[in-house]
Parts: C-alpha cells; structure tokens; sequence
C-alpha cells in the first residue's frame, strides 16, 4: 500500500473497533493486528490511538456537519424540516459506526468531539431559522436558540434509540417527529405557564415534611 491507502485503511480499521468497544476498549495492539500491519506502523502514521481516534471523530463530525449545513439552507418550509429528519436519520442508518462513535463521548484529543458539542452546533443553525419563523409570526426571537436545542436534541435522541430499534422505517419515524415538532411550533402560546395544578403540587413537593404541618 502506499502511504495514503496505509492511512485510509487504520482509519477503517479503527473507526469499526471505536464504534463497536469505544476508546477506552480499543488497543492498539488490536488496531495493529487487524490492519495486518505492526504497532510502529500506526505510531507513524497517527502518533498513537489518540491520534488515530482524534481524525476518526473529526471525520464524522464534519460529515455530519456537512449534510445539516446542506439540507437547512433555502426556503424554511414543512418539507425542508421532513427532509432534514429523514436525512439524519438515514446518516445514522447507513453510517451506524460513525454515529456510535460520536453518541459516545470523545477522547479529550479529539479536540472538537463530544457529541453534546456537535449537537450545539447543528442547534446553532436550526437557531437562526426558528427565529425567522418567530419573527414572523410575532414570538419572542430570543427563544429561538432555546427551542432550537429541544428540537435537534429531540431528533438526535430519537436517532439514537432507533438506532437500536430499527423500526418503524425511517420515513415513518420522521413523520412523526415532524409531526410534533411542526404542528407544536403551530400551536405555540406566546406565554406559556405551568398550570396552577401543577404549581400547586410543586409548592408541596419543594415544602417538604414541613408542608404538610
């Protein structure tokens, strides 16, 4: 192999075990041994299973990063949303590992890695098209970034248990996530507040022992 095919072939190999055991249960010894390759070989290459881990992770958030980037841009419509649902999804269909990999949280090395932190970003652009919506339909623009993290946090956990799941289909899956998000953010109160039974019932939780006397 040449030097490239020697690289892209460890990130292969190591992208597999990360996903499968997650850093701390990867070796480099196991690295080595399924590229056919020895430990020197990925030291050369990486500097370590650090390194080797760091270009894993930033290649799958930048991969991740990228299709958001793509399919959040234009018009700001029902089926852009249901389109960016089926997206995501179908990115954690096919690249199973790389999503495992990212669900998990990364190696201080990473430098860019958790998953938490590539979810704020993703947030970040859902962000300023929730203020749009917000904006034109007189809410209060400076809760978008909050609703932006419920509504990609909802996606990507949901992501997550299907990812186990397998079912229903994907389609369906995302129907239904937009169905809640879409026809919530219809519905929306422009001051919503805590019924005053559940207030009520708060007092008396937080009052402890001492409420009852």
């Amino acid at each position: 192999m040449t030097g490239k095919e020697r690289r892209e072939q460890l990130l292969d190999v190591g992208r597999k075990l990360f996903a499968e055991r997650g850093f701390e249960g990867t070796s480099i010894e196991e690295i080595a041994a399924q590229a056919g390759v020895s430990k020197p070989v990925v030291y050369e290459h990486f500097g370590g299973k650090e390194g080797l881990y760091a270009v894993v992770v930033d290649r799958e958030v930048e991969r991740l990063l990228s299709t958001a980037t793509r399919i959040l841009s234009g018009d700001h419509t029902r089926e852009k949303f249901e389109a960016a649902a089926v997206s995501l999804l179908r990115y954690i269909e096919d690249d199973a590992d790389g999503f495992r990999i990212l669900v998990r949280d990364s190696h201080p090395a990473s430098g860019s890695g958790t998953f938490g932190s590539l979810i704020s970003d993703i947030a970040s652009q859902v962000e300023y098209i929730l203020a749009d919506y917000f904006r034109t339909h007189s809410y209060d623009t400076r809760l978008a970034p909050m609703y932006a993290q419920m509504l990609v946090g909802m996606v990507a956990v949901t992501g997550q248990w299907w990812l186990d799941a397998r079912k229903p289909k994907v389609e369906v899956v995302a129907a239904h996530l937009i169905n809640l998000a879409w026809n919530g953010l219809s519905q929306l109160e422009h001051a919503p507040s805590l019924s005053a039974g559940s207030a009520k019932r708060t007092d008396k939780r937080d009052a402890g022992p001492a409420g009852a006397r």
